[in-house]
């Protein structure tokens, strides 16, 4: 079944986050004293995330990606992935991590049918990354990135790359890519918050491609159906390949094929457009078509293109860990 929106989008890929909640405080995620915390029973629980994975993908997702705030901070979260992976018709089952507890969990997350990470590091200067994360641990990270590697997981390694923050390493952090085969993506920093002079944090993602391409000899590779945004590349002879991902100033929304459900249960088809659907009147024992159907609304309200550019944000401000990314 192929789910299609109104600009002839085919949508197959649900951002399903599963908490607020985060152990650190990266500074394009959310505000220094974090957000506030949301009441227990305003968090969908199991059953009803899982209810909306099985809806999605009855109606043609075939990608989901478990995202948070971190994700492994919540309890049980490694039985609620089984059951997911369990799910007939889902073709890949993904997690974004910190990195912080998957030096512990990155086994028990491979045997519950999670197919690959994604982590983020943004510098590998252990007091840039306390600065950026406000409480990371750098060391504590690169254990986990070598514990998922160990468990067999394709890893993507992501940098928000923030200029006179830790542009200064793009072609370091794009070494990670040479010896190991991991995907090591760049991201522009996006103003979700929309904090004062957010404009000269922007780094645009044509001028990483030109410092990479003056370090690396590049080769695009092809998009796959269920890729993600970023556009890849790979170093003849290396074991991994890099990509750039540019929400900013590369408007990929023309390839979009995602919508997202926050913890909360608010159904979203474009991270920056106000428009959501709360799908709590949908979760009950009832009829899953009346589920189905919300999400297929979603879809079919899906905007053209975001608003955003490297000079103007006209979005409501909001925490990313709130939304799931």
């Amino acid at each position: 079944m192929k789910l299609v929106d109104t600009f002839g989008r085919k949508i197959n890929y649900l951002r399903l986050s599963v908490t607020d909640r985060c152990n650190m405080r990266c500074r394009y995620c959310m505000p220094e004293d974090g957000v506030e915390k949301l009441a227990h029973q305003d968090i969908l629980s199991y059953e009803e995330l899982e209810r909306i994975a099985r809806a999605a993908v009855a109606i043609g997702i075939e990608k989901i990606r478990v995202t948070g705030g971190e994700p492994l901070v919540r309890k049980g979260i490694v039985p609620f992935l089984a059951g997911l992976s369990g799910i007939p018709g889902l073709r890949q089952l993904v997690l974004t991590s910190n990195g912080l507890m998957l030096e512990e969990m990155a086994a028990e997350l491979r045997g519950a049918g999670v197919q690959r990470l994604n982590i983020s590091l943004d510098s590998l200067d252990p007091a840039r990354f306390c600065q950026i994360t406000r409480t990371g641990d750098l060391e504590r990270v690169l254990a986990g990135i070598a514990a998922a590697d160990r468990a067999g997981f394709p890893v993507k390694i992501n940098m928000v790359v923030m200029r006179g923050v830790n542009d200064d390493e793009i072609e370091a952090v794009a070494s990670l890519a040479l010896d190991r085969p991991y995907t090591v993506r760049f991201i522009e920093y996006m103003p979700a918050s929309r904090a004062e002079r957010w404009q000269s944090l922007v780094l645009p993602g044509e001028e990483i491609l030109k410092r990479l391409a003056a370090r690396f000899p590049l080769l695009p590779v092809p998009r796959g159906e269920l890729a993600g945004p970023a556009q890849e590349y790979r170093i003849p002879g290396a074991a991994g390949t890099l990509g750039i991902i540019t929400p900013v100033t590369g408007h990929f929304c023309g390839d979009c094929n995602r919508i997202r459900v926050t913890s909360t249960g608010a159904a979203k088809s474009c991270l920056f457009s106000g428009d959501e659907l709360d799908l709590k009147p949908f979760l009950g024992e009832g009829d899953a078509r009346l589920l189905e159907d919300a999400l297929r609304r979603i879809v079919l309200g899906k905007p053209g293109r975001h608003q955003l550019s490297a000079q103007s944000a006209s979005h409501t401000p909001f925490a990313m860990s709130a939304v799931g990314g």
